[in-house]
């Protein structure tokens, strides 16, 4: 989930450790749930006819291999990610299916990427976590070729998407040092406010700038309900250290909690996010 390492970045720590791990090991129920999404971005790619395409924040690569399927063997995606266990999944996958996709474990906001080398650049949920989002957008925006696509989906609030707050919210009375969410800081919903992702592209250089809300219906298997609440977000990361009895009566708390979420054999949400345009300047920008 491309984010831009620090000395002592908390972000970094996380996903090289609980939160790398959790998304690896449940990888394909979160691959499953936000196919959706993804397939948003595909067709984006397809419009856009792109041939050189960069996935920032790939996790696992599920976009990232999605995407190469429609370049074909003339084009080349490639993903990049700071979580050493998410990029060894990925690196793992693509040598076993021989596609034509790279995948990169660096800080997205400093590495050094060859200049104008892509003619469009895509994230799925992964660009709300840099420690300073203007300065990692224009390295971003120095890697695009004159003219190139920038499109992304991004969460909007945490009051919009109730279901990414429920394990927190069941779990509060029983988990006290829960640590609670800070609006505008990395995380789940860092570019929640409309004008501050506006500003962010417009300081770093991006120029036709569009935002709009999109409403995507995304589920799972509810036999994945337990393993979903028990590795993933703020609750599953203290769920992987925690001891019993605390740990058993923690899920069944939060697995009740998605009772309203449940239908028939499946978990059903809404995700609200945005969906992001602008474009690389038709010139090059240096700077």
């Amino acid at each position: 989930m491309g984010v831009a390492p620090q000395a002592g970045d908390e972000q970094v720590k996380l996903w090289n450790g609980a939160a790398g791990r959790a998304w690896v090991e449940a990888r394909d129920v979160l691959e499953g749930m936000f196919r959706p999404l993804e397939e948003l971005l595909v067709r984006a790619v397809s419009d856009a006819a792109a041939s050189s395409v960069l996935d920032i924040g790939c996790g696992t690569g599920a976009t990232t291999f999605a995407v190469a399927r429609v370049l074909g063997r003339q084009g080349l995606c490639t993903g990049i990610d700071i979580s050493e266990p998410m990029i060894a999944a990925a690196r793992a996958r693509a040598e076993r299916e021989g596609r034509p996709v790279s995948f990169i474990c660096a800080d997205v906001q400093t590495y050094p990427f060859a200049p104008a080398s892509f003619d469009m650049i895509i994230s799925r949920l992964g660009v709300m976590f840099f420690a300073d989002p203007a300065q990692a957008f224009a390295n971003l925006r120095r890697a695009a070729r004159p003219g190139a696509a920038l499109r992304f989906i991004a969460w909007r609030g945490a009051a919009e998407n109730p279901f990414m707050t429920t394990a927190e919210q069941a779990a509060k009375p029983l988990l006290p040092d829960l640590p609670a969410r800070r609006p505008d800081a990395p995380g789940q919903f860092g570019f929640a406010d409309r004008k501050r992702v506006e500003t962010i592209l417009e300081d770093s250089g991006w120029d036709a700038i569009a935002i709009d809300p999109v409403d995507v219906a995304l589920g799972f298997p509810a036999s994945q309900l337990t393993r979903y609440v028990s590795w993933l977000g703020p609750v599953g990361t203290m769920l992987q250290t925690m001891e019993e009895p605390l740990r058993t009566q923690v899920i069944e708390t939060v697995r009740g909690a998605f009772d309203r979420y449940t239908h028939g054999t499946g978990i059903r949400f809404t995700a609200a996010c945005w969906m992001v345009a602008a474009r690389a300047p038709a010139l090059a920008v240096h700077g």
